[in-house]
């Protein structure tokens, strides 16, 4: 349990640093707002429950150090990157795709179970492809904690990141679920999706380019 004295001004820094780092728009906030206006508000608030149960697993390995551990198999680390640009451009593929169909998207909605697991994997491959997680999650915990902090206080810090990233990508589900936002969607697709591509595809790029130890 977590003392009141516990919140410091440094766990203030590294619970605003980790809010603005899942508010600034990434594959994770972008691949929310796509499955939102696509295919409702349901399947993107399953999607960002998805990336939130991701980054926590990473923020939970950090917690116990072993980004550290990870860092000494670089070669873990090179798969782990590999996956996750390859992921990144098949998404761009899809989005490419949808963005070379001339008719409006049929709206659709998530209503059966194993679509709803498939759309919850996708929203935690955003980050469990992604090592660089774990690394991000050791710069926030090593902000927020004194030198030679217990692992139980690392973990407070994890679980009080979690609500606020459950109301970052949730709120991008729901803002971008509403009935206006999804015909701007329906006019407007060929172009989203043709961002989508570009910028998935450019992370998927950039992923796979990066430094083998990252």
């Amino acid at each position: 349990m977590i003392e009141p004295a516990f919140l410091t001004t440094n766990v203030i820094l590294a619970y605003g640093a980790y809010a603005l780092g899942t508010a600034s728009p990434g594959p994770s906030n972008l691949a929310v707002m796509a499955t939102a206006m696509h295919q409702g508000r349901r399947a993107a608030l399953v999607v960002a429950l998805g990336v939130v149960c991701g980054s926590a697993l990473w923020g939970v390995l950090a917690a116990f150090g072993l980004g550290a551990l990870l860092a000494g198999y670089s070669k873990s680390l090179v798969v782990l990157k590999v996956l996750g640009g390859l992921y990144l451009l098949w998404l761009a593929f899809k989005s490419a795709r949808s963005a070379l169909q001339v008719s409006r998207p049929a709206l659709q909605m998530a209503s059966t179970r194993s679509t709803v697991q498939g759309l919850f994997l996708r929203g935690a491959a955003m980050h469990l492809t992604n090592p660089k997680a774990i690394f991000v999650w050791l710069s926030i915990v090593a902000l927020a904690l004194p030198a030679g902090a217990q692992g139980s206080q690392a973990l407070g810090i994890v679980a009080g990141c979690v609500p606020i990233g459950v109301a970052v990508f949730c709120s991008y589900a729901l803002v971008f679920s509403t009935a206006a936002a999804r015909r701007v969607y329906q006019r407007t697709h060929r172009w989203f999706e043709g961002t989508l591509a570009v910028l998935f595809g450019y992370a998927g790029l950039r992923m796979l380019a990066s430094r083998a130890a990252l």
